[in-house]
Order: C-alpha cells, then structure tokens, then sequence
C-alpha cells in the first residue's frame, strides 16, 4: 500500500504514545518496538516509512566469514541497495547487541539513497557518526563488533519479529524521541486521523490541567460542559 503525503504528515506530528492508544481501541496491543532507543538527538519530526525489512539469524561461523561482503547479494550489503527511498529498514537482530546490526558507513549510504530510517533490536557501531545523521535511527545500544560475530544476514522484505513486535514489509513505521511504533498498513490513514483528532484533544486538556482542573469529567471528556469547552478552544485556536 502507499502511503500518502497526508497520512505520513499527520504521523510526523503525532506521538508514538497516541498511535499506542489509537492501536489499543482496535485492539493492537504489541506494536511498539521494546528496549529500542533513538541513536541521535530531538528531531523536529516523527522518523515515518514503509518497512523493508532485514533478517539475522545466529551466525554459523563457516558460513559467515569477512569474504561473505564480497558477494554483491549478501542480504544486508543488497538490503542497503535495495531499501526504497521513503521507507525504513527494520532489522530482526533478535534482540542481541553483542555485535553490531550495520555502522555509519551502510546508514550513510542509506541516507544519500532518501531512505526514511534505520531501526535495530540489536546495537550499531559508530553509534555516535549514525546518530548525527539527518536520517533517524533507532536501537539498543552501541556495539563494535561486526554484524558477522554474531549475526548471519539471511533473509530481506519478509516478516519479522523487531524488539518482540511483528513486522510485515510495507508496515508503517513510526518513531519519535521516546519509541518506534509499528501501524498495520490497512490502518495507517485512519489511525494517523485518529491520532491527530487525540492529539487537538490533548492539548486542549493539558491546558486545562494547568489551569487547575480536575482530571474527572475533562480527560475522558464525560461532562457536557468539557464537550462545549473543547469546541469553543478549537474554534478560538483554529485547531
């Protein structure tokens, strides 16, 4: 499915914590990437993109030695080639930082191609260079050593587990500085409306909380008087 240039605005601006919410209505309860962190500093906007995703399995060491990178097919040298522009590579690294999922030079590469992202349940190396890139990128922790040490890339734009979340190719994936969050494809355009309606919601009620009022009755809104007030501070803040 493509993502349109609407739905990926509205995911730009909403936060990983009301896709949470708006997933949990329809009863998606493990969409949310466990244990994986955003590698760079704040960003303005939401890291969104399609999933194409890459796969390691254990290393089988005769299998998987430095000569393997000379082979222009090796799934993670082809996956950096292949990964569409827009969209976001997440890597099942099994949750195993020992060794690193990719390093600056791949992401590097990954950005100059307009990819959208970089995601691992596992660590990068030179974790410092990715996270100064203008590409987002997400993972564990640092880690040095080669992907080879510990993993065997072996399969590319299939289905994955990433942080303990299933992951389809062509998922919508979106990160912000607290999470990466995985949206059905089928559901992104109604739950990126969803989400962007909560959020208006949201920051109507943050501003009422500040001004001291009570949580019952304001945030779920089951006053008539909070429904009134909430239409008038959309209409007075063009929201």
């Amino acid at each position: 499915m493509t993502l349109s240039g609407d739905t990926r605005a509205k995911l730009e601006t909403v936060s990983t914590a009301t896709l949470a919410t708006a997933l949990f209505k329809r009863g998606f309860r493990n969409q949310t990437l466990q244990d994986v962190h955003p590698v760079g500093p704040a960003r303005a906007k939401n890291m969104v993109g399609p999933a194409y995703t890459l796969r390691y399995i254990p290393a089988r060491e005769d299998l998987n030695g430095i000569e393997v990178f000379r082979d222009p097919a090796h799934p993670q040298r082809k996956g950096v080639e292949d990964c569409p522009p827009g969209a976001v590579m997440v890597i099942d690294s099994r949750k195993d930082a020992r060794a690193a999922s990719a390093g600056s030079i791949l992401a590097t590469r990954m950005q100059m191609r307009g990819c959208a992202g970089i995601v691992t349940d596992g660590g990068f190396r030179d974790h410092a260079e990715i996270g100064a890139l203008e590409m987002p990128s997400y993972h564990t922790r640092p880690s040095a050593p080669t992907n080879l040490t510990c993993h065997q890339a072996i399969g590319l734009n299939e289905p994955i587990a990433c942080g303990d979340a299933p992951v389809f190719p062509g998922d919508i994936i979106v990160g912000d500085d607290e999470s990466v969050i995985v949206i059905p494809a089928h559901l992104a355009e109604e739950v990126a409306a969803e989400a962007t309606e909560m959020t208006v919601f949201e920051d109507f009620v943050i501003e009422r909380v500040r001004a001291g009022d009570t949580i019952i009755g304001l945030y779920p809104a089951t006053r008539d008087e909070t429904v009134e007030q909430f239409a008038q501070w959309r209409k007075a803040n063009g929201r």
